[in-house]
């Protein structure tokens, strides 16, 4: 059985709210276990062009204690100017990121938050830095290098993905599932 556990929030995050977000994730890891649904992937659009995927993503952080985050997910636009959107498998909004240049927000029901970067906000939703740049290269087929990340492209045709960080720790592994839109 899956356990949702996370380590102290973010500064000026509120407890609740992130616990709230990967409890409510852990029906979704549950899907990402069952297999419930299988996705097709889809071609790849040229880099810098705008996009979408829809399908499942966990992650999973070898912390102390571990850390795990599981969702639906609706990603948008390109790593300069994009929306992701995190829902329950019975379709409740878990958050809505939107990113454009000199803005990265975090909406969480009424509750909005504004970040420095992409990057700063994605880790404030999912727990985790995880490179959006890269992120959007590897969904298109490109083995964008990215420092201590390793992806594996092997199964795109399939409609998975799965890139690790080694480094730096603790190890992540990031798994999604998902469908050109």
């Amino acid at each position: 059985m899956a356990s949702i556990t996370h380590t102290a929030p973010a500064q000026g995050d509120e407890p609740f709210t992130r616990r709230a977000a990967l409890g409510a994730g852990g029906g979704a890891l549950l899907l990402w276990l069952t297999g419930c649904a299988q996705l097709s992937g889809g071609t790849a659009a040229a880099p810098g062009r705008s996009a979408s995927w829809s399908g499942r993503m966990s992650l999973h952080i070898d912390s102390e204690p571990v850390q795990t985050f599981a969702a639906l997910f609706e990603l948008r636009g390109s790593a300069e100017a994009g929306e992701l959107t995190l829902t329950t498998p019975i379709g409740s909004t878990l958050a809505q990121l939107h990113w454009a240049p000199g803005e990265a927000l975090l909406k969480n029901g009424s509750d909005t938050r504004r970040y420095d970067s992409v990057d700063a906000l994605i880790e404030a939703a999912t727990g985790a830095a995880i490179p959006v740049g890269a992120l959007f290269g590897w969904l298109d087929g490109r083995a964008d290098p990215v420092p201590g990340w390793r992806a594996d492209l092997g199964q795109l045709s399939n409609g998975r993905l799965q890139a690790t960080r080694e480094s730096p720790a603790p190890r992540a592994d990031l798994r999604i599932v998902f469908e050109r839109s």
